[in-house]
């Protein structure tokens, strides 16, 4: 009987002692995963600040991709807690923006003290927004007309009246706004008050009270199928003076001894051509043709002045001959010191372009009657849409689309007037010889403009007219790689970083 009380009491004892055991390996396997838990969130912690030091750092030194060192990383650094004790490290890679581009790749990798082996991995892309933010920004009151589409935001220093299609945000930075185009109402303060943002088709928006508190309830989701906002900030257009100046000093240094006075040879920077300005083909392949203007087309019979400021025909008849034709510059600016046209079809069907052509007559003169003009008449058209390849156009004065212009055009680039207007001017239709016309073709009365890009405009846009002229349908749609990379050296909406991606690669 005792005999089998022992055997008994070692059979539980042993069940005890290894329920104890595997009690005992347990707890220790959970404390373990708990500590390994926590070291891998001490390490995410630790590479978030890694990644926090170097948003930091691009805020005072926004061009230093080296961490002040001139020289590759990685760069190392210890985290330290508040009272001093050595927490671990972090080691930050950093990868500059390509030539275009102001993404910035930030790799940060940290370890803790406690784990060696509780690693963590960040890879996060800051850029900075250039001003390729909107599809159409403005430093005047605007009229979108019925027949317009837009795809990508809208923002204008004045009011804006939409009257077409807009599937992106729609903001003024006005909070209520008067109608230009309402000429029996003068003085302006007696025409009626409209929102900053407001549109005349139906259902049309109620006037908005004295006291403006709110926006309408009406939304007229036919027309803002996203929305609008007013008042929102204004854009600094003054800016985009101090950007052509810099233009104007990239496209110097661009040239050996730099400086430049013709378009021949190796020159990124053409002086005034002594007759009505330059012509550039842009080709397939990263390079350019260029001839000098001699000769434009003069207005038709019955085809005058409507007043504007710089009115003419904006198409040329004669070219002289073949400058010559030369490779895309490598820091990817051309600048022209006089009036240009510029086309071309497929650009980058055999290697990626990426070009900013500016022009200015006079850099220390911005104004709208004096200064140069860009004039896109025939296709300007890229060969794929995945953002290797982009065009900007910056003209001192206007972004011109000519009388003679095609009848259905595609016009793929950022464009910027910075004193004038992008638009096309009013042409009379053609009408028994009469008007504005050439041989058997109405110029007054154009199809489809479509533009694949954005526009920035210091004064009104407009490529069609309240009589039905110009281009009955006009679509804007936003290129959306032109917000973190724009075409070189193109003028940016912040200096602020902002956060475009953020993954955790382990």
């Amino acid at each position: 009987m005792g005999g089998d009380i022992l055997v008994t009491v070692i059979v539980f004892a042993a069940i005890v002692v290894t329920v104890t055991i595997g009690l005992v390996n347990w707890g220790a396997s959970m404390l373990m995963g708990i500590r390994t838990i926590q070291a891998k969130e001490q390490a995410f912690q630790i590479a978030e600040a890694g990644i926090d030091y170097y948003r930091w750092h691009l805020a005072q030194y926004p061009t230093d991709y080296t961490n002040g060192t001139s020289t590759p990383g990685p760069y190392y650094k210890n985290f330290f807690d508040k009272d001093g004790n050595l927490l671990g490290q972090y080691s930050l890679a950093i990868t500059p923006p390509p030539n275009g581009s102001t993404k910035v790749v930030i790799t940060s990798t940290a370890t803790t003290t406690s784990k060696s082996n509780a690693k963590r991995v960040l890879q996060v892309t800051l850029g900075e927004p250039s001003l390729a933010q909107y599809a159409v920004v403005a430093n005047d009151n605007m009229r979108f007309g019925a027949g317009t589409v837009i795809h990508g935001p809208v923002s204008s220093n004045q009011g804006i009246r939409f009257d077409g299609v807009a599937y992106n945000l729609i903001s003024s930075a006005l909070a209520t706004d008067t109608d230009p185009d309402n000429t029996s109402c003068y003085p302006y303060p007696a025409c009626a008050t409209e929102w900053g943002v407001w549109t005349s088709v139906s259902p049309t928006d109620p006037q908005p009270p004295t006291a403006v508190s709110a926006p309408p309830n009406d939304h007229s989701t036919d027309v803002f199928l996203t929305g609008r906002q007013y008042p929102a900030p204004a854009f600094p257009f003054a800016s985009l003076t101090v950007n052509l100046n810099n233009l104007h000093t990239i496209a110097n240094n661009g040239v050996s001894g730099g400086s430049c006075t013709t378009a021949t040879g190796p020159c990124w920077k053409a002086s005034g051509s002594g007759n009505y300005g330059y012509y550039i083909h842009i080709n397939t392949n990263n390079t350019y043709d260029i001839y000098k203007v001699t000769g434009l087309q003069s207005a038709p019979s019955g085809c005058s002045n409507d007043g504007s400021p710089q009115w003419g025909t904006w198409s040329y008849t004669n070219l002289g001959a073949k400058i010559g034709t030369y490779a895309i510059p490598a820091n990817g600016v051309i600048f022209i010191e006089d009036n240009l046209w510029v086309d071309g079809t497929n650009v980058g069907q055999s290697a990626p372009t990426r070009v900013t052509i500016a022009t200015a007559a006079n850099i220390s003169n911005m104004s709208s009657t004096t200064g140069s003009n860009i004039t896109v008449n025939n296709n300007l058209t890229y060969a794929t849409y995945d953002g290797s390849t982009v065009i900007g156009l910056i003209a001192q004065a206007n972004m011109n689309v000519g009388m003679v212009s095609a009848d259905a055009l595609q016009i793929d680039a950022a464009l910027v007037a910075e004193s004038g207007r992008a638009g096309r001017y009013y042409y009379t239709p053609y009408s028994g010889g009469y008007g504005c016309g050439v041989g058997s073709v109405n110029y007054g009365n154009r199809t489809t403009l479509t533009l694949n890009g954005m526009i920035a405009t210091d004064f009104r846009y407009g490529f069609a007219y309240t009589d039905n002229t110009g281009y009955t349908n006009r679509n804007l749609n936003y290129d959306a790689n032109l917000l973190y990379s724009p075409p070189p050296s193109f003028p940016l909406a912040s200096t602020q970083y902002q956060t475009v991606s953020w993954k955790q690669l382990q």
